[in-house]
């Protein structure tokens, strides 16, 4: 990517899966943009999962020392999905926070 030397994002909220997807490109892809998130010192607002494509931003993005804000509805907390390197904020609902 180009370098963008006045960074406007602070946060960026990514919407991606709890499974790896079929194909590599895919995980590939997801640990690139964590990659690029880390280079610009932008933090990640996601999913809260720990596992799939949003285990692997997460943890990308956290290794490389931004905040990583985990957004997970209250029904999803018992199946304790959420990874450990994340502050976490439990919602009613998708549509809530």
């Amino acid at each position: 990517m180009a370098e963008n030397t006045s960074n406007n994002f602070k946060r960026v909220c990514v919407f991606c899966g709890s499974h790896p997807g079929y194909r590599q490109v895919f995980s590939d892809a997801t640990v690139d943009l964590g990659i690029e998130l880390v280079n610009r010192k932008i933090d990640l607002v996601y999913g809260g999962g720990s596992v799939g494509l949003m285990g692997l931003i997460s943890q990308k993005v956290y290794d490389g020392g931004c905040h990583v804000l985990g957004v997970i509805p209250k029904a999803l907390v018992p199946l304790k999905i959420s990874g450990e390197t994340v502050e976490v904020k439990i919602v009613g609902g998708l549509l809530e926070y």
